[in-house]
């Protein structure tokens, strides 16, 4: 059984999709300690040809907290100018008729948990990416805590019977190949194949928010980009 495990991103790029799509389980963590200025409540999309952040709005972030105690502002007001900036930024791209309502989903769910917001969200671009790996969220696994870093994401593995684990490829340094497979597990490292693609009648600019790749890609050329990447093993250098 293959296994990957990140952190809960909002709406994240393209590599993170691929990675969730490679595995069979992934396990969102969301039991460790939300990261200020991360990734974790926003991500980035195109406005006028630049790349500017989209946030997701969160009460009492801090990174003396899990993820999953952070609180999404469900505030209706709040969410539906968030979807106003979707529609000004992407209202004249190919697939907008297609994939705003999918974020009007997203951002009107009625769920206060971030890290239960965001595995809300999975689902959806999921379900619209036909992507059928079981989303777990590691705050439910019965685990021992008390073990940090490489030595949870192995127990991880271990509890869930993979022999297969993912990481995705700025990981490196994080993990070892040896000690992975002393438990029974090997270890691959995943890297994304960004290929450009037409953003209006912009230069190209990559590694954005799911969002923008889904506005001006149909759904066979996103399910097409899910499977271009490379996976590196033991004797990758």
């Amino acid at each position: 059984m293959k296994l990957g495990i990140m952190q809960p991103y909002f709406v994240p790029y393209l590599g993170y999709w691929q990675l969730m799509n490679a595995v069979d389980q992934y396990v969102i963590y969301d039991d460790v300690n939300y990261i200020k200025g991360g990734w974790i409540n926003r991500n980035r999309i195109l406005s006028n040809g630049k790349p500017v952040y989209f946030n997701l709005p969160v009460i009492g972030a801090s990174p003396n907290k899990h993820i999953n105690e952070i609180q999404v502002n469900i505030n209706e007001k709040g969410m539906e100018k968030c979807l106003k900036t979707i529609q000004g930024c992407y209202s004249k791209a190919p697939q907008f008729d297609n994939i705003y309502p999918i974020m009007e989903s997203i951002m009107l769910y009625k769920e206060e948990n971030l890290a239960k917001f965001i595995k809300h969200s999975f689902e959806i671009i999921c379900e619209y990416l036909d992507i059928s790996t079981q989303l777990i969220l590691s705050s439910e696994l019965n685990k021992n805590v008390d073990l940090k870093a490489q030595d949870k994401v192995i127990h991880i593995c271990e509890i869930l019977q993979a022999d297969e684990y993912y990481n995705a490829i700025g990981g490196q340094k994080l993990y070892s190949f040896d000690e992975f497979r002393n438990h029974g597990v090997e270890l691959s490292f995943l890297k994304t194949n960004m290929k450009e693609y037409k953003q209006f009648k912009n230069e190209f600019v990559s590694g954005l928010s799911i969002i923008d790749l889904l506005m001006f890609n149909s759904k066979h050329e996103c399910k097409t980009m899910l499977n271009d990447f490379e996976l590196f093993g033991a004797n990758y250098e």
